[in-house]
């Protein structure tokens, strides 16, 4: 006689409950590939994140209600999507550093398909992008991020997460850095180029016959390709404090929990 499956409601509702808190921060974790890969392996690696985390479920939930599960999902979602856009600050840091620098070098004339978005865009803009992508997994970001997930599930059992100020406040904080780190990262190419049409302009005026107009996007387009890949040794130390900072925000998300 073939043997029933029996699976109680309980686990069945804390399975949903930290899937959806995974799911939330799939939306914004920037992993190569992910906005364009096929739905069901993203609906499948969601879900392979959540059954790992299965030493640190719940024994058992109970829900009254039918709304009463959706409070508690939208609750987890918000969750995700807090720790999701957190971590997605760390390539928009790049991409605003890029972004910047790539419209004054002369770079927007110049577009490639963007493996995220499959969209043209400056081709600065896509080594950015995958250059984020290799140093979230380089340092073992992935891992961090479990481990912040896992934490949660002790500090915020599923279904009792309340988004408060505080993660507001911690976000903002985020945002705030990535744009000022992204213009850090922009100013020394910035500098360079306001040298280089100061150079052409002086030129152009102490030879008026020559035509240095023609000169002047090969130049800062060299100078600012050069200047990049000399400096491009400082982005890891830039990106690795980055994180750091990010992932520390998350845990004392996590500890304000137990202060209340």
């Amino acid at each position: 006689m073939p043997a029933d499956l029996m699976l109680p409601a309980g686990t069945l509702f804390a399975f949903l409950l930290v899937l959806a808190r995974i799911g939330g921060a799939f939306v914004f974790v920037p992993l190569p590939g992910m906005s364009a890969g096929p739905e069901p392996v993203r609906a499948f690696l969601a879900v392979a994140f959540t059954v790992a985390l299965y030493p640190a479920w719940p024994p058992a939930i109970a829900v009254s209600s039918a709304p009463g599960l959706l409070l508690a999902l939208a609750g987890e979602a918000a969750f995700g999507l807090t720790a999701g856009v957190a971590v997605a600050f760390l390539t928009e840091m790049l991409l605003v550093a890029t972004q910047i620098l790539g419209l004054q070098a002369g770079y927007s004339y110049a577009s490639a398909i963007d493996p995220t978005t499959e969209a043209d865009s400056n081709v600065l803009l896509v080594f950015a992008q995958l250059i984020s992508g290799l140093l979230f997994f380089a340092l073992g970001l992935d891992r961090e991020i479990l481990r912040v997930f896992a934490r949660s599930l002790a500090a915020f059992p599923p279904g009792s997460y309340v988004a408060k100020l505080s993660s507001a406040g911690a976000l903002i904080g985020l945002g705030a850095g990535m744009f000022s780190t992204g213009l850090r990262l922009a100013m020394p190419v910035i500098v360079l180029l306001m040298l280089v049409d100061i150079a052409l302009a002086l030129m152009g005026r102490l030879h008026q016959q020559l035509q240095l107009l023609t000169l002047a996007f090969p130049a800062k387009m060299l100078a600012s390709l050069a200047f990049l890949a000399a400096i491009s040794a400082l982005f890891l130390p830039v990106y690795r404090g980055a994180a750091a900072e990010t992932v520390s925000t998350l845990f004392r998300l996590l500890s304000g929990a137990h202060g209340g």
